[in-house]
């Protein structure tokens, strides 16, 4: 129903592990994700921790779901930093929705820094009981 993809998360995991966040900071960041079914329903929960609502952009095209989303970096004064090991910067996150889910009636909501999206499964894709005819020999006279 749902493929994950982040063809490049080896590449930024390498890439901090050499440069630190700074390296990665004109890229989008992956987001962290989990992805579930309920009934008739999925459910995907992307972590979004201290990001505004209002940055948070969530697109579906061709059976493609893109959550993208900026924290930004607090400056204007004169702070002398310690530690900066929170994530800023823009985050994103592409999942691949089957062909199962209905894509026209996506719904979202953002509570305590946690995304979720609920995708309803497609009429077509769900359990449907199918009608057995008994066949009667025919009798010819």
């Amino acid at each position: 129903m749902l493929m994950r993809t982040d063809p490049f998360r080896q590449v930024e995991r390498l890439t901090q592990q050499v440069f630190g966040s700074e390296g990665t900071r004109f890229r989008p960041s992956a987001v962290p994700m989990d992805a579930y079914r309920r009934g008739d329903e999925f459910f995907v929960q992307f972590d979004l921790p201290g990001v505004s609502p209002e940055t948070i952009d969530l697109k579906v095209e061709r059976n493609v779901l893109t959550v993208r989303a900026e924290r930004a970096t607090e400056s204007g004064d004169e702070r002398q930093w310690q530690v900066t090991e929170r994530p800023r910067g823009v985050f994103s996150r592409q999942v691949f929705l089957g062909d199962a889910l209905d894509s026209e009636r996506i719904e979202a909501d953002y509570e305590a820094g946690v995304l979720t999206v609920r995708i309803p499964v497609a009429e077509r894709a769900q359990p449907r009981k199918i009608a057995v005819v008994e066949r009667r020999p025919s009798v010819e006279a």
